[in-house]
């Protein structure tokens, strides 16, 4: 693809756009989590973010650059929940009509939210059909813009935010970022931060956090190549689901990233527990997979300041309720 990748000026640019709009949301210690990792873990609480999710970052720097014309014509994305919200709440903001395609077994809490700031939902079947050719298919008919939920460079600049925001608060606290783990699905939260945090902190290594049989990054970086995920099935962690790395996110991603960790749902459970107890967060399983990198051992964060994303909190109650239960 002939596309212009971020760069840090654009994360920059961004992060002026989304003022007033998107929270800046805490960056968390708990000493009981210093002391089983060894060092010193920074917790990013996007679970606090608007919609619950990183995810309203990107939504509106994306339809915050739309032209009056594009603004009446709307915006159709397709998403399994957290960029279906932010879309929504970001159109609602600046009057743009937002339709979502969701997959019909996405956490009925993530399609009531996005109905409930106006857009419409269209749902389909992410077995056998394909949300991209619906999506695509919907806009040509109204002549609406597409806003793909990672693999555009508006909506990586936006996610970066949350990476200007550990950098600026860990200097604060006199802090060295040494290492960096992100929840990965497409990879655009990933290129984001991480750009932002290699500008802060040349050093520092970043990692990917993916659930089994949906490590497309982790196999990718060690192919040198795009690796695509055998299954597209419902699963526990399910806004990290995408077929392999995006066309915008992967050029990004295999020059910064140091690896990728993949963890179970046992451990993504035990994550969401942990982050209950101790945190007082509400964390869904996409969100507290980094966390589980770190409980784990995967990450060794002995010695050093690592940065975990905590990236959403929409947290289906059954399924939370089986995560936190003895």
């Amino acid at each position: 693809m002939n596309v212009q990748l971020p760069t840090i000026a654009d994360v920059i640019a961004a992060s002026i756009r989304i003022a007033g709009h998107a929270v800046v949301t805490p960056l968390l210690r708990s000493p009981e989590l210093d002391q089983l990792a060894g060092g010193t873990v920074l917790l990013k609480a996007e679970v606090l973010q608007r919609t619950g999710s990183f995810k309203f970052r990107g939504a509106f720097n994306r339809l915050s650059q739309l032209n009056a014309d594009e603004r009446r014509a709307g915006a159709v994305a397709w998403s399994s929940g957290n960029h279906a919200q932010a879309m929504a709440a970001a159109g609602q903001i600046l009057g743009v009509r937002t339709t979502i395609v969701m997959p019909a077994d996405a956490p009925a809490i993530k399609v009531a939210n996005t109905r409930g700031y106006g857009a419409e939902v269209v749902l389909y079947d992410r077995v056998r059909e394909s949300r991209e050719e619906i999506g695509h298919r919907i806009a040509a008919e109204r002549g609406a813009v597409v806003v793909p939920p990672y693999d555009d460079p508006h909506i990586i600049a936006g996610q970066g935010t949350a990476g200007l925001e550990i950098a600026k608060e860990a200097k604060a606290q006199g802090l060295t970022v040494d290492a960096s783990i992100t929840p990965t699905s497409g990879g655009g939260l990933t290129a984001g931060v991480v750009l932002a945090l290699k500008d802060a902190f040349p050093g520092v290594k970043a990692y990917t956090a993916e659930p089994e049989n949906y490590d497309d990054h982790r196999r990718s970086l060690a192919a040198g190549a795009v690796q695509k995920n055998p299954s597209v099935e419902k699963a526990l962690c399910d806004g990290l689901l995408a077929p392999y790395p995006g066309d915008v996110t992967w050029p990004l991603n295999r020059r910064q990233l140091a690896g990728g960790y993949v963890l179970t749902d046992r451990d993504v459970k035990d994550a969401m527990k942990f982050a209950y107890r101790a945190l007082k967060l509400v964390v869904e399983p996409s969100g507290a997979i980094g966390l589980a990198a770190v409980l784990t051992g995967a990450h060794n964060g002995r010695d050093k300041v690592t940065a975990v994303v905590l990236s959403g909190g929409n947290a289906d109650p059954a399924t939370f309720i089986d995560a936190i239960s003895p």
